[in-house]
């Protein structure tokens, strides 16, 4: 099976923040990641990774005003020295807490913006961010999010979009963050996918569809996606990035360890 993680934003909701490093690791888990590290102090977040024996594998870039809507600013023409804050700011974070790898989040185009100049800046925002990842020896993680359902007006809605942003950035320590969910809602044919995207793979998340419930509430085959991860040899971590529902511990039958 996968290495799996849990994602702490999701996961384990019934009690504090804080508090759901030490269930996640009751629960099985030995890794852990989640949205936004920034509302507490590296130190704080690093002290509940040491006592619960837990890896920190990923956390997002700053998003802008997240609870105004905002969902990146990656592409966002006016924001561009705020997004370059926001990659220090990602890095000091990860040099403390200890992951590797960190997400950027595109955004959302507003209406006003021209495509091609969104798309212009989302490439030099990446490629600013890409060399300063590879100065603090980093990875760089984009992830592509529905637009159908959860994120409309998403820049990266597909893993064409993905890919073809990788490509034109051309840095060593730029990859793709694949999210079974988000791709089964836009595209599809999950495994198929996975098994030609894999050499740009650096992280996975999933859920189920419809719902984005744990495993083995909705129409993907789970066994199937966890056997071919293993059979194409991914070394990475697949993250838990679901809504329980009901609570997270009864929603963890998928999981090796209460298996």
């Amino acid at each position: 099976m996968p290495r799996f993680a849990a994602n702490l934003s999701m996961l384990f909701t019934e009690v504090p923040f804080l508090a759901r490093f030490a269930r996640a690791r009751a629960a099985g888990f030995t890794a852990v990641e989640y949205l936004f590290p920034y509302d507490w102090p590296a130190e704080q977040l690093a002290a509940e990774l040491e006592v619960n024996s837990l890896t920190q594998v990923l956390f997002n870039l700053p998003p802008g005003d997240w609870q105004a809507g905002e969902r990146g600013i990656a592409c966002l023409p006016d924001r561009v020295e705020e997004f370059r804050a926001g990659v220090d700011q990602g890095i000091a974070y990860a040099r403390v807490l200890g992951n590797t790898q960190l997400n950027c989040l595109s955004g959302v185009k507003p209406a006003w913006l021209e495509e091609d100049v969104a798309w212009t800046t989302l490439v030099a925002n990446v490629q600013y961010a890409a060399e300063r990842f590879a100065e603090a020896g980093l990875t760089l993680c984009l992830e592509a999010i529905n637009s159908r359902v959860d994120m409309p007006g998403f820049m990266l809605d597909t893993t064409g979009k993905v890919m073809a942003l990788i490509e034109a950035v051309n840095a060593d320590n730029v990859r793709l963050q694949y999210d079974v969910y988000h791709m089964q809602v836009m595209e599809g044919d999950l495994i198929r996918s996975i098994e030609c995207l894999l050499p740009w793979i650096g992280h996975i998340q999933f859920a189920d569809n419809p719902g984005r419930h744990e495993p083995g509430t909705g129409e993907i085959n789970f066994s199937n996606v966890f056997d071919a991860l293993d059979r194409l040899g991914y070394q990475g971590w697949a993250s838990a990035e679901y809504r329980p529902s009901a609570l997270t511990e009864d929603s963890l039958s998928w999981f090796p360890a209460k298996c």
